[in-house]
């Protein structure tokens, strides 16, 4: 019996790569509403081959319904979305399954099924879209865990491994027919610090290595500021911020500094949140002014 062809796995990435020479990523005047709250209003930008993007903001800004959007997960009201140049919900079924098969998502909780083993898991993508020989779909299977440090943890069940393995062999599963783009949503949620700085270094390290296009909807400022190329900021339906971390780091914009602080008060209504919800809850008649108050002041008229 013949060894594994390295044509049928080089078709393969050949057919999950880009193809046009414009962006990898194009978002185009995206509008989306759940009755009378609008989500994401005219939204548009392009991400560039080879770089780390962020997606950020605060929770219900729109990130992942914007993530959504791009995957082909849930249609916008308004706006398109491309796909190396392929506008995703207009071009017919079979231009769109080879748009989508152009990317990878590691979910939130990594999505992977309990009743495959981790090797399995990894080769549900291959199997599913390509009529590869086994002998091909093991090789690119073993190859995809040892990039991301997981191949003696093959034949666990997800049971049986961390959450960060987890996160490990979900990204396996994401690149597993070699896309140009990666959407990574909250990839370090439920983590400790090491394995976030694991994460992280990881899909830099593969970002670089590939050359993909990698996306990630998250809060965790010092993964942003670790791996970022660029980073995007959601905030009442809109882009309000776009730029390097460095500038990041040095925007005037009080509404972007308080994000990035952690600041309870300025123009992110959190304080008026958490007022009405004091209130509610325990009947507070003073404001919540996010100021520290010693033990013995808070009791005070």
């Amino acid at each position: 019996m013949s060894g594994p062809s390295p044509s049928d796995a080089s078709s393969s990435r050949a057919e999950s790569g880009l193809q046009s020479h414009g962006p990898a990523i194009k978002v185009e005047h995206i509008k989306k509403a759940y009755g009378d709250n609008v989500v994401l209003n005219d939204i548009s930008f392009e991400l560039e081959r080879g770089r780390v993007y962020v997606i950020m903001g605060p929770s219900g800004c729109g990130k992942s319904t914007l993530l959504r959007a791009m995957i082909g997960a849930e249609e916008p009201d308004a706006g398109t979305v491309f796909i190396d140049g392929v506008d995703t919900w207009a071009a017919d079924k079979k231009a769109r399954e080879e748009a989508r098969r152009k990317f990878g998502v590691l979910f939130q909780g990594s999505a992977l099924l309990n009743a495959l083993t981790v090797a399995e898991n990894v080769a549900l993508p291959i199997t599913r879209h390509t009529d590869l020989l086994k002998s091909t779909v093991d090789l690119m299977v073993k190859l995809k865990l040892e990039l991301v440090g997981m191949g003696d943890a093959a034949d666990k069940y997800p049971y049986e491994i961390s959450g960060g393995m987890k996160k490990r062999a979900g990204l396996a599963r994401a690149i597993a027919l070699d896309p140009a783009i990666v959407f990574f949503d909250e990839p370090n949620s439920g983590l400790d610090p090491v394995m976030v700085g694991v994460i992280d270094k990881l899909i830099r390290d593969l970002t670089i290595k590939l050359g993909i296009t990698s996306v990630l909807i998250t809060h965790d400022m010092a993964s942003i500021f670790r791996i970022a190329d660029e980073v995007l900021m959601l905030y009442g339906g809109r882009i309000v911020f776009r730029g390097t971390p460095d500038q990041l780091r040095t925007t005037t914009s009080p509404l972007v500094r308080q994000f990035v602080n952690g600041d309870p008060e300025g123009p992110i209504n959190a304080p008026r949140q958490l007022a009405e919800l004091s209130q509610a809850l325990f009947g507070a008649s003073r404001p919540v002014t996010g100021e520290y108050q010693a033990p013995g002041e808070r009791d005070k008229p």
